[in-house]
């Protein structure tokens, strides 16, 4: 699928074509129209979704909930990607505030396309078992888990950036010494691997039929060694050059870096490995952010409440300040 066919179903694209979606944004091609098509539909499925929440309360409920769910993705958006722009700069990666809005709304327009997948499963919870308590729970586990999705998407996709140095420019830049070493092996022509084992020969003056078989006799390379053939008469054959020390097919003065010369049987000594790839600081600081954008979404889901509505409270468009997101769920659970 091409990266600029226009497509009403963005997600479909991001789930079959992610990789696409990944160059798109590491080239910038077309990045605000991506974006928009991105902020419609997330903001479309959390409101769809939003309407189920307050929907256990009331009509009117459903109503506030379908507005201030995608206000509350929007808003920890806001927040939190100047912190992940600035962290990422100051570590020295090449990322666009448009590239980085890009990778975190495909983690966002993943995270609300799956949860509006799991509507069908509230809706159904909340005609069957009509509990407040589990209700809440059930649909705060679906948020979770959608954020756990989307957040996978986020990393892969700034693994993709990292892959083509976007977050660490400077070791893009310089190939690693070790790279040399394969194509060199891969240049040593056949006949060199194909080099038989040393003859065990005798000088050009003494007839092979007068030496004895178990007596090897060294010969310089380059001599003539005698061979008898069938009707008793002796020729002479150069003998088989020895493997130069420098790898077959380069110049005669070629060298190599120390430590990446070509092996020789005799040497003993293991041709290095490549190091493993060291993540870069901005991976680290990523996850560092991912925890952000939990802690301020959380609390600003709090501030923003209530989304579900409690049946025994009249209607209210936002509650006090109290407390806060993880105490209420612990209670809750402890009140099941």
């Amino acid at each position: 699928m091409s990266g600029d066919r226009p497509s009403p179903l963005v997600i479909e694209r991001i789930l079959r074509d992610r990789e696409g979606i990944w160059q798109q944004i590491v080239a910038e091609r077309d990045l605000n129209a991506l974006t928009g098509r991105m902020l419609t539909s997330s903001a479309i499925a959390l409101a769809c979704y939003g309407a189920v929440l307050g929907f256990f309360h009331s009509p009117l409920m459903a109503l506030t909930s379908a507005l201030k769910l995608p206000l509350l993705f929007l808003v920890t958006l806001a927040i939190c990607l100047p912190t992940l722009y600035l962290f990422n700069l100051v570590f020295g990666a090449r990322l666009s505030v448009r590239q980085s809005l890009a990778l975190v709304m495909v983690a966002i327009t993943v995270t609300s396309m799956l949860a509006v997948a799991f509507a069908p499963i509230s809706l159904f919870f909340l005609i069957t078992a009509n509990d407040y308590g589990f209700f809440k729970l059930l649909n705060v586990a679906i948020l979770a888990l959608s954020a756990l999705v989307g957040l996978r998407f986020l990393t892969g996709g700034m693994q993709v950036l990292n892959d083509h140095g976007l977050l660490a420019p400077e070791a893009a830049n310089v190939p690693a010494p070790v790279q040399a070493v394969p194509a060199a092996v891969q240049a040593v022509p056949a006949p060199v691997q194909a080099v038989p084992a040393p003859v065990q020969a005798v000088p050009a003056a003494v007839p092979a039929e007068a030496t004895p078989a178990t007596a090897p006799v060294a010969v310089p390379v380059g001599a003539a060694v005698a061979e008898s053939t069938s009707n008793g008469a002796v020729t002479t054959a150069p003998a088989p050059a020895q493997v130069p020390t420098q790898w077959a097919g380069q110049p005669a003065g070629a060298s190599f870096p120390p430590g990446y010369g070509p092996q020789r049987p005799w040497d003993g000594r293991p041709v290095p490995r490549a190091e493993p790839t060291q993540r870069p600081t901005s991976m680290t600081l990523l996850y560092i952010w991912i925890l952000l954008f939990g802690f301020v979404g959380t609390q600003l889901a709090w501030t923003l409440r209530p989304f579900f509505g409690d049946p025994g409270q009249d209607f209210a468009f936002f509650r006090s300040i109290d407390g806060n997101f993880y105490a209420e769920i612990l209670r809750t659970i402890a009140n099941l």
